[in-house]
Parts: structure tokens; sequence; C-alpha cells
């Protein structure tokens, strides 16, 4: 499967679960207030449904296919309640292997022995119209990737889904970059 191709798939499995209103905790209904774990197993769950294999590990996140290798960073610049969220772009800009970053995680595929085409997807929630822009964040990201920790990258790749049921986490954005190797 081609990397636009499994970007476009996730994306339309992540809107047709947001539809069927789940529940994670005391949250509103929606995709937005679940954990990267939660949602990744249901992820994985959807797949399996539709005739992928598909599975959860510690790493990578997520196999599709046994020809994909997947670390997955969730970001949401508010909270379920409302109000902005403290320290929510971390999850994407520490730049140290070892550290649960979306950057700490390439370091991890890069060093993944498995025999499978690598990429970091970062699952993104917005308002509709956006309150805080996620593009500073996916741009600082591949700069920070690119020049300061050197790592080879593809090009981003982004898929979005709008009028998600949650109030505050309305837009979903599917963003992808392939891990091509250690510089």
């Amino acid at each position: 499967m081609e990397a636009r191709e499994l970007v476009i798939l996730i994306a339309d499995e992540l809107k047709e679960f947001d539809s069927t209103r789940p529940v994670f905790k005391d949250f509103n209904p929606g995709i937005g207030p679940f954990g990267e774990p939660q949602l990744i197993q249901n992820l994985a769950r959807l797949l399996v449904n539709r005739g992928h294999k598909a599975s959860t590990a510690r790493t990578p996140d997520l196999m599709i296919d046994q020809e994909w290798a997947l670390e997955f960073k969730i970001v949401r610049p508010f909270g379920d309640n409302g109000k902005e969220a403290e320290d929510w772009s971390v999850n994407l800009l520490h730049p140290y292997r070892g550290n649960v970053s979306a950057i700490g995680d390439a370091f991890k595929l890069i060093d993944y022995k498995g025999n499978l085409r690598k990429a970091v997807f970062v699952i993104g929630f917005e308002h509709n119209p956006s309150k805080i822009s996620l593009d500073p964040l996916f741009d600082s990201f591949e700069l920070i990737a690119k020049s300061v920790c050197k790592l080879s990258l593809g090009k981003k790749i982004e898929e979005r889904r709008d009028n998600l049921v949650h109030p505050i986490h309305q837009v979903v954005r599917c963003v992808f970059w392939e891990v091509l190797k250690d510089d």
C-alpha cells in the first residue's frame, strides 16, 4: 500500500469510528479525548474488520499488512473542557533519542529491526475554524527532525476530516512522514 493510500485509509477509519459517537471515560462523545493506546487499539480493530492485517505493539505502535510500522502521536491544543492544554506540543518536538516525542519515535523506528516501511503518524485535533493552528507545530517538527536531528524523512502527507462529533475536537488532521534512514 502506498503512503498516501495509508493516510487516507486511517483518516477514513478515524472519521468512521468518530461517527459511532464513542465515549472515552467521562469525556464528551467522539474520538478527540481518546488516549493514544485506546485510539490505536480501536484503529487496529477497525482495520482488521476491513480485511487488513493490523496489530498493536509497544514498538511499533501499529503494524499494517506486514508492510508498515507506524509510531503515533496525538496532539490536542485544547482539553475536553475547551481550555487550552498545557505542554500539548511536546509530544512532537523533544529532539532526543529515548524521549516519548515523535522525534524520539523516529529514532525508535530507525532502531527497529523489522523489515517494514516505517513512519511517524500524527493525529491532531482542532476546532473548525482553528483557534490554534497545528501548522507551526508540524513545520517545527520537520525542521527539528531534519535540521537538528539529521533524520531523513519523506514528504509530509496529510489528510483532514471535518465535522467530528466532539464540540472541541471538531477536525482530525492525519499527518504522516516516512522515516527513510538515519543520516
